[in-house]
């Protein structure tokens, strides 16, 4: 509301200069014709004086509104624009923070790039409808009114004259800009590829050089700056074309301006001032018919993004954060019949799986790859629900616990270690608060208990190592081991290794266990291999096969059945020996 004010006010001190102009400019012809017909002397003096004071008169005056409108046109833009760029701002917060709220399984059906899209191109395409293009309707309706107003009540056939060429303005510019819309978006879609090329090609930069790869590299992304470059041309050959065509529309109004208002003025229906009056009320009508093409192209594009971004905001996040009952892990996690499918799957990943983990002791699933196992991870950790049975832990359905809270005391190390941009303390620090005490002291003992500190030793700037993007800098066993020292740090009392000791040697591996062992009293831990060595000391294992269990027990008792376990346990042995 203040800024239809500030607009409406602005447009007003527009159009008074324009009237002191047309004021200024008759009253000097009138004093010319009277110092023309007056003898010289007194006479003459004192006119040539009156239109000197006359024109400093004027010009103070169009130089004072010149400045309140400009103070009118500042309050506009900090009250529309300004509102616009706060609308953003919760816009994106708003986005993130659902998009966070959002299963796994939505970012397997959605690229990165589309999120990524949607949180920042679309959402600037909606600040541009709800700042610009607003402020330039308003400014366009309260333009027109103001100065059609004023130029019909001087002189309404040099008005309707002048006026002819300003929709043709309007009509071309919408259709120009709308095709120049179209070529903007093939630019920005090509730009993505090119973007999304170039990462990989450096992500990926030591495969290509192991390949020798570089010429096709470079080949393959000239073609597609080949593509970028034609889509660039093509656009500026449209500006091209745009730019001409309506400085000759807005030059074509001001010679109509003239040529009929110099025709009024030797008839006596106008004076020389409305001329100049009228030129400048055509210039003031200019800009906001122009923008008329622009901003309902604004607006198209602003629903389209709205819709786009509605689509992610309307879809409902399957799992709750916030259940009834809060966390309590005194005695048992219980699965009943659990199965899960993937969406667009028929065959179950986790087909009717019951076991159940005591509070305190070492639990074990072992599978080959394809098995289930990280589908029953997702599940114990309740990234995904089952499609059938419950997980209950003390009797009440992991559904209804609080899953913050829940999360809070759980500690999980991924078979795809995930590590960011940043220190490989932070990284380790993950997730705790950065007021807690001693925190760098916990680093360090969390470092130590995933063997990981003489590595780190071996850095110059030790814990406060950039470890590079996706954390490049570092071996795959270093990755690892940050992200087990991650999970050791937060004292978790349920611990979930997801093969997370793949890709360390075995003397690395004893040494983690037995730490595992000090840290794990009174703590219950679920180990998740495909190799023997990690699970052979749990409490109790479960091997599972095409989703379902096909034994379970613990070492000895698996190793007496010579069944699946007692196979996998000897052909790996072999291997070891080998």
């Amino acid at each position: 509301m203040l800024g239809l004010l500030f607009v409406t006010a602005s447009n007003l001190f527009a159009v008074f200069p324009a009237q002191s102009i047309r004021k200024a400019i008759d009253l000097v012809k009138n004093n010319i014709n009277l110092y023309q017909h007056t003898s010289a002397g007194l006479e003459q003096q004192a006119i040539l004086e009156k239109v000197s004071n006359a024109i400093v008169y004027f010009t103070i005056l169009v130089i004072a509104f010149a400045l309140i409108r400009g103070i009118f046109m500042y309050l506009m833009r900090q009250t529309i624009i300004v509102m616009s760029r706060l609308i953003e701002f919760d816009l994106k917060n708003e986005i993130f923070e659902h998009y966070q709220k959002l299963n796994v399984t939505f970012y397997r059906q959605n690229s990165t790039g589309d999120l990524m899209a949607r949180i920042s191109e679309d959402v600037s395409r909606v600040r541009m409808y709800v700042g610009p293009a607003i402020m330039y309707s308003i400014n366009l309706v309260v333009t027109i009114i103001l100065v059609l107003w004023v130029m019909f009540s001087v002189n309404a056939r040099l008005t309707w004259l002048v006026i002819i060429p300003l929709p043709i303005l309007s009509f071309a510019i919408y259709k120009v800009n709308n095709l120049i819309n179209r070529k903007s978006d093939a630019i920005q879609s090509q730009l993505s590829t090119l973007t999304s090329f170039v990462q990989e090609a450096f992500s990926g930069i030591r495969v290509i050089k192991s390949f020798a790869a570089e010429p096709l590299s470079e080949k393959a992304f000239r073609e597609e700056t080949g593509s970028y470059q034609k889509k660039q041309m093509d656009l500026a050959k449209t500006d091209a074309i745009f730019f001409p065509v309506m400085y000759f529309l807005t030059g074509l109004s001001s010679l109509i301006t003239i040529f009929v208002g110099g025709m009024e003025v030797i008839h006596g229906n106008a004076s020389l001032g409305n001329i100049a009056e009228f030129i400048l009320y055509v210039n003031l009508l200019t800009w906001p018919v122009t923008s008329l093409g622009y901003t309902s192209s604004l607006i198209q594009r602003a629903s389209a993004s709205q819709a786009r971004i509605n689509e992610f905001l309307q879809t409902q996040a399957e799992i709750n954060y916030s259940g009834s009952g809060t966390f309590t892990f005194e005695h048992e996690i219980s699965c009943e019949q659990i199965s899960y499918t993937y969406p667009g799957k028929i065959k179950p990943a986790i087909d009717k799986v019951s076991f159940t983990i005591e509070k305190g002791s070492t639990f074990a699933i072992l599978g080959a790859t394809g098995s289930g196992k990280s589908t029953l991870v997702q599940l114990l950790l309740r990234l995904i629900d089952p499609t059938e049975g419950e997980i209950k832990i003390d009797g009440v359905s992991l559904k209804n616990i609080d899953l913050i809270k829940y999360k809070a005391n759980l500690g999980y190390i991924p078979q795809e270690v995930f590590l960011f941009s940043d220190t490989i303390g932070n990284n380790i620090a993950f997730g705790l608060s950065e007021t807690i005490e001693n925190l760098h002291e916990k680093i360090k003992t969390a470092s130590d208990q995933a063997a990981l500190t003489s590595n780190i030793n071996g850095f110059e700037n030790k814990f406060e190592t950039l470890v590079g993007e996706r954390g490049i800098t570092l071996s795959g066993g270093q990755k690892q081991r940050v992200a087990i020292a991650r999970a050791f740090i937060k004292q978790p009392q349920l611990l979930i290794l997801d093969d997370c000791l793949s890709a360390v040697d075995t003397k690395t591996e004893a040494e983690i266990l037995s730490n595992l062992k000090k840290i794990g009293n009174g703590k219950t831990l679920v180990i998740v291999s495909h190799r023997v060595s990690a699970v052979k000391e749990a409490d109790k294992i479960i091997v599972l096969a095409d989703g379902k269990i096909s034994e379970q027990g613990n070492h000895q008792e698996l190793m007496r059945k010579n069944g699946t376990y007692a196979n996998i346990f000897k052909k790996q042995l072999k291997e070891e020996i080998v």
